[in-house]
């Protein structure tokens, strides 16, 4: 089955955000923008979506324990190639935990799962395009750079899959899938710097990240 048809009945019972968005900002005349580079689904797309699979990935219902790892807010716009935001897109993440597994059954790691953290999470983009996650940085597993997998459906049926990469990780010049970018522009479309945000939460980081659909 496809991602596409995996998502169908998400689509249309939308999913409800739990962690604000930036503030609306000012989306006229912008200039034309270059589309975010696609990236490749990966083989642990998330199979049950059934549970808490909100956009906040820190906290699991039922679970006493936060999740390992630092927190990082990411949040961004999803807009076409003139900055026009997409509401009501459909937005989904996933990543591995802070030991480096996903919440998949093919995934085998030795490291023990982080039943504290979520491991997936969607929501909707609202009225200016705005979207937000409350989850970790990513984290590294044998073979990859840190990075978030994202998927984006907007109402028209355009979709995007991609990865989210952290600015000045060392680990991404050894990275295949984001060396096999050449062009760096291209690169950039899908790089973001996870910062200091004690102005949103004590000790949290923040990746602003805008998602431009071609």
């Amino acid at each position: 089955m496809s991602l596409r048809r995996r998502t169908l009945g998400a689509i249309a019972a939308g999913a409800a955000a739990s962690v604000l968005p930036w503030p609306l900002r000012n989306v006229s005349a912008q200039p034309p923008r270059a589309p975010t580079a696609p990236q490749t689904t990966g083989p642990f797309y998330p199979v049950d979506w059934s549970g808490d699979a909100d956009n906040d990935l820190v906290v699991v219902r039922g679970e006493a324990a936060r999740a390992l790892g630092r927190v990082a807010h990411l949040r961004g716009r999803v807009v076409d190639l003139q900055g026009r935001p997409l509401a009501g897109s459909l937005i989904e993440i996933w990543q591995c935990d802070a030991n480096g597994r996903y919440r998949h059954p093919a995934d085998r790691g030795r490291a023990a799962r982080d039943s504290g953290f979520q491991g997936r999470g969607r929501t909707r983009a609202g009225d200016d395009g705005g979207y937000a996650f409350r989850t970790i940085r990513p984290a590294p597993y044998p073979g990859r750079t840190p990075h978030i997998h994202i998927a984006v459906w907007a109402p028209d049926g355009t979709q995007l899959v991609t990865q989210l990469y952290v600015a000045g990780e060392p680990a991404n010049e050894r990275d295949v899938l984001y060396n096999a970018i050449r062009d760096p522009g291209r690169r950039d479309s899908v790089t973001a710097r996870f910062e200091p945000a004690d102005r949103i939460e004590p000790g949290a980081l923040a990746a602003d990240f805008d998602i431009v659909l071609g």
